[in-house]
């Protein structure tokens, strides 16, 4: 039942003209299922917070003989991506797709999610016990019992999660509104992963086991990989326009228009398996084309949403000034950050020009524009969750401190991309530096330092929201 005031008339249009983003949080076993992946995506990114601390200390002089294997830093590092990346989106994927689910199959989410724990928790004492890092795209991984068998318990629970949404999640209907265009995006998602799968399993069947380490989970992880990123596109859309709602902001986007638009960004997907059957994954051709069909492909719904966001949210400032309830300022931030790192890493992406730096400066870019928008759904979920909210200025703060942070490294790897320096190449012990290039690192250094320290809040903030939860569990969500 709607508590809040009538809002003004030309407020009210636009609402009842365009629909209400926002998703419904149910009271059963669903909403319990969905806080599970989210303690395992909070735990996640807490593990990587470590790490990356452990990182730190393990280049200090006078420390590194402190770490249990030689090259501690290699493979903590393999680790602490694949927690804050891959664990840690698809917790948030398994958060909303829980939520957004019929009650079916409970039991199913919960083995997927035992499962999805158990590798987690491997994959983060794995650095411990030593191993060979290999440094392949999207997936990381560490040639050890440990890593590889919690990353295989991890894909099995995954595996589950992507078949229980398949045949749990509610139809659409015929008559689209703004949470049912949300219920799309999300079912989208869920289609696009289990294409991910196909996808690993086509190449795992496919790679020949006598390649070397860094070849062989290159080729292997490469058409998952990008398939996935359609995954983390259709999230980042539903948590924009979920984000914007929630602020007050009302997107000059109809609901099918906006169902459309998930449709174009889902599209290309159903291509990967044509390309499996066109061409060997071993092949250049391969390889190319499926990075095309990312290129191309996962990005035509993006423009049009952000801008219609951006768009919503000025109308919100010119009709109510920028003095916004407390509780909103968290997600107004996450909202922001998020499209302005994402841009900025889609326009590094356009000045690419061989193999440096600069790379890794546009996938940070986009893939903290996600991390973002997940943190702002997660602040947005704890009052629902029976929390408390996060602590207003400790959340805003840590979403500009983050997301400043995550500027600054990006910066610094376009500014060293600039001046030459190549990816994945040896530290400054053995390739000789420019001040330009030298200058360049220490500002990626500086900003990946704060960046940590703004994660970190991040974790900080939701504990404090869980302590302070009140002793009525089913506490109502803040007010509009």
């Amino acid at each position: 039942m709607e508590t809040t005031p009538t809002p003004p008339a030309a407020r009210l249009d636009l609402a009842l003209a365009f629909g209400r983003y926002t998703l419904a949080v149910p009271r059963d076993g669903r909403l319990r299922l969905a806080l599970g992946w989210f303690a395992l995506g909070v735990a996640a990114l807490a593990a990587s917070g470590v790490l990356a601390i452990l990182l730190v200390l393990s280049r200090t002089p006078g420390l590194a003989r402190l770490f249990p294997v030689a090259d501690f830093f290699l493979v903590a590092l393999v680790a602490h991506v694949d927690l804050s990346v891959l664990v840690w989106f698809l917790a948030f994927a398994g958060t909303l797709w829980s939520l957004n689910s019929t009650p079916r199959a409970l039991a199913v989410g919960w083995v997927a999610l035992c499962l999805a724990a158990a590798g987690t928790a491997t994959i983060t004492v794995a650095p411990f016990f030593g191993g060979t890092p290999v440094m392949a795209n999207y997936v990381p991984v560490i040639e050890s019992r440990a890593f590889i068998g919690g990353l295989t318990v991890f894909g099995a629970g995954v595996v589950l999660l992507v078949l229980r949404g398949l045949f749990a999640s509610p139809l659409v209907g015929m008559r689209l509104d703004g949470a049912g265009a949300l219920r799309f995006g999300l079912n989208g998602a869920i289609v696009a992963t289990a294409v991910a799968l196909l996808a690993l399993a086509w190449s795992y069947a496919a790679v020949p086991a006598t390649l070397d380490g860094k070849a062989y989970y290159e080729l292997l992880f490469w058409g998952a990989g990008h398939v996935l990123q359609f995954t983390w596109t259709l999230l980042l859309l539903v948590a924009w326009l979920l984000l914007a709602d929630a602020v007050g902001a009302r997107v000059p986007l109809s609901p099918r228009v906006v169902a459309l638009l998930f449709g174009i960004g889902l599209a290309a997907v159903f291509a990967t398996p044509l390309i499996y059957l066109a061409f060997d994954v071993t092949s250049v051709e391969h390889h190319r084309l499926q990075t095309w069909l990312m290129r191309f492909g996962g990005g035509l719904a993006i423009a049009p949403v952000a801008v219609a966001v951006v768009w919503g949210l000025y109308g919100r400032g010119a009709r109510a000034g920028v003095e916004r309830p407390s509780w909103q300022r968290p997600l107004f931030a996450a909202l922001v950050t998020s499209i302005a790192l994402f841009g900025v890493g889609g326009l590094i992406g356009f000045a690419i020009q061989g193999s440096n730096v600069k790379i890794p400066a546009h996938y940070h870019g986009a893939i903290v524009g996600v991390t973002i928008a997940a943190m702002g759904i997660a602040y947005w979920l704890l009052p629902r969750f029976g929390c408390a909210a996060p602590p207003p200025r400790l959340a805003t703060w840590q979403v500009y401190l983050y997301g400043g942070g995550q500027l600054l490294h990006i910066a610094g790897l376009v500014w060293s991309g600039g001046y030459g320096v190549q990816r994945k190449v040896a530290d400054g012990a053995v390739v000789e530096r420019s001040l330009e290039q030298t200058l360049g690192m220490g500002m990626m250094g500086l900003g990946g330092l704060v960046a940590i320290i703004g994660g970190m809040l991040f974790v900080a903030a939701v504990i404090v929201a869980v302590a302070r939860r009140p002793r009525a569990t089913a506490a109502a969500a803040p007010a509009r």
